[in-house]
């Protein structure tokens, strides 16, 4: 029961907690994607991440960029499983400070540039409500107690969990412009994966009406009630645990790309990254419920990404640009999850952005992101869907050198229905899954010239 439980909420830690990108892929790194989406053709500072080779149209010079993102994520779990003791749940991802970070040295045709920034996770999970799997474990104790003939209506648990998980990638690359119209780049991404897990499972309470036990039918705790009727097995599955792990592992990803510019209208940004075998290793501190072994290894790779983008500028001021995004999440190894999702993750961006003034810009960005994955992938923990996203923003200039993004993005989710059936009561039941999320994006750039 409590084992069960606690390697949900580990799973729930081991998918992506922002709202862009592929099933486990942050694909939001820089301010300018808050605030437009369609960076596939980038050629500021944040190409380092989207559009490598197109880095070679910065001025010449040493440019930097810095950004940070601020994301709330609210998850709704509608459950109608009749033994709960409510119907709707919620649990909050907060991510305080998502940072990027981009340094770029461009002299002539060469670009030499390094990255930083969360790749996949970069959140905190926190559950004060809790969630339908977390009561689920003890909801029928009462109805079995009651066919037992001691009759029990009620029950009661202490469940807190804190967990974290980030995966920060530490990017290297170089660009090269063959001519004026072709550029290309290769390099890599070393990526540092870090999940802990900080769980516990106390004072699980019912209110049994048991003659000698409890013969006012007030609620005491259950691993005491079932060790005094004799059947320590049971109390020991309701008595209280903890857990105390962390795991870690690093891998690197290959990266190249191309960058076409016919003129000073168009630019075509492809990149190609390759797949990044990550093996997490276990270190536990405490663990009373077997979920966690001591120096045991799992892989939970990265997915290859393809990434083509195009902006147009058919006027003066204006830019227009889109870009497509396709996750390979079917090739990664999740150790057999993968085998529930049943077509790659893709994403369609559009933007626009246009200078009001010399000096000032607004912009405005749409994204669809398109998840399918079977029953088996989705529960209340764990759970992906598809959406779309509105973000609107601008850029400041406050001189030639330096600027100012600043972006604000909101998604609405597609609700995702299931039914389920409890293999213990035999109940059938739906579960609905739905999202609200926020994030609000602010950076810097600046060149050295």
């Amino acid at each position: 029961m409590k084992r069960g439980l606690l390697i949900g909420l580990c799973a729930l830690l081991l998918v992506q907690v922002a709202f862009a990108g592929g099933i486990l892929t942050n694909s939001n790194q820089s301010a300018q994607f808050i605030r437009m989406f369609s960076r596939g053709a980038s050629t500021d500072i944040d190409a380092i991440y989207y559009n490598p080779a197109g880095l070679v149209h910065l001025p010449d010079g040493l440019t930097l960029g810095l950004y940070s993102q601020t994301i709330s994520q609210t998850k709704i779990i509608e459950n109608t499983y009749p033994l709960l003791n409510r119907n709707e749940f919620e649990g909050d991802v907060f991510v305080p400070v998502f940072p990027n970070a981009y340094v770029a040295y461009k002299t002539g045709n060469l670009a030499l540039s390094l990255g930083f920034g969360p790749n996949a996770g970069g959140g905190s999970a926190s559950f004060g409500s809790g969630l339908p799997s977390f009561e689920q474990q003890f909801s029928g104790l009462p109805a079995m107690l009651s066919q037992m003939g001691v009759p029990t209506t009620a029950y009661n648990a202490d469940i807190e969990f804190d967990g974290s998980s980030i995966y920060y990638g530490v990017q290297a690359g170089v660009s090269y412009a063959i001519n004026e119209a072709f550029s290309v780049s290769v390099g890599g991404r070393y990526v540092i994966a870090s999940n802990s897990y900080e769980g516990s499972i106390s004072n699980v309470q019912i209110n049994p009406t048991h003659p000698q036990v409890n013969p006012t039918g007030a609620m005491i705790s259950a691993a005491q009630f079932f060790n005094t009727i004799g059947q320590p097995e049971t109390a020991a599955m309701v008595d209280d645990a903890k857990v105390d792990a962390k795991e870690s592992g690093s891998g690197i990803t290959p990266i190249v790309g191309f960058n076409i510019r016919p003129n000073d209208q168009w630019n075509i940004g492809f990149r190609y990254e390759g797949p990044t075998e990550l093996e997490l290793d276990t270190e536990v501190e405490v663990d009373e419920t077997g979920t966690f072994t001591d120096g045991e290894t799992f892989r939970n790779d990265i997915p290859r990404i393809y990434a083509l983008g195009v902006s147009y500028a058919p006027i003066s001021g204006l830019t227009l640009s889109t870009t497509g995004t396709y996750y390979f999440d079917k090739e990664a190894d999740w150790e057999g999850r993968q085998e529930s999702v049943k077509d790659d993750t893709w994403e369609a961006a559009a933007g626009a952005q246009y200078f009001i003034t010399p000096s000032l810009a607004a912009s405005v960005g749409y994204t669809r992101t398109e998840i399918s994955v079977d029953d088996a992938f989705q529960s209340d923990l764990a759970h992906n869907l598809s959406s779309d996203t509105i973000g609107l923003g601008g850029k400041f200039l406050l001189n030639s050198q330096l600027a100012i993004d600043f972006g604000f993005a909101y998604t609405i989710y597609a609700p995702d229905t299931r039914d389920r059936v409890d293999a213990a009561s035999g109940f059938a039941y739906t579960e609905t899954y739905d999202r609200d999320n926020w994030d609000v994006a602010i950076g810097l750039s600046y060149t050295l010239k």
